[in-house]
């Protein structure tokens, strides 16, 4: 039962942090952040929001990753305004290395497809 009411909050997280990233934040270091999960402790007290950017740039990344930082504390108190819950949950923000591990098992097949084709010619 327990888990479903985890589910839930985390649900609500995602769509609220989506929101707040979009509308309330004016930062420009946070411009083409998209949020891609949240995930929740067990007790709600801590949620980690995972992101992606579209740029490949280790300083473009840095930057996005100081202004999310700096912006953790507006999106904590929106959330305390948005979600009815008794204590709103730390919000710390770290980057989602599934689309890069997505991209580089692309970059291998299409490695792999370029090598068959030049082994059949």
């Amino acid at each position: 039962m327990a888990n479903y009411r985890v589910e839930r909050v985390r649900q609500e997280i995602l769509r609220e942090v989506n929101d707040i990233l979009l509308k309330d934040v004016k930062d420009p270091r946070i411009e083409g952040v998209t949020i891609t999960d949240v995930e929740l402790t067990g007790d709600l007290q801590q949620a980690t929001v995972f992101y992606s950017t579209l740029s490949d740039l280790a300083s473009e990344r840095q930057k996005t990753k100081d202004g999310l930082q700096a912006a953790s504390g507006l999106v904590r108190s929106e959330l305390a305004k948005r979600i009815k819950l008794y204590k709103v949950p730390t919000v710390k923000f770290e980057r989602d290395k599934s689309v890069d591990y997505g991209n580089r098992i692309e970059e291998l097949l299409n490695q792999v497809k370029e090598d068959t084709r030049s082994s059949d010619e």
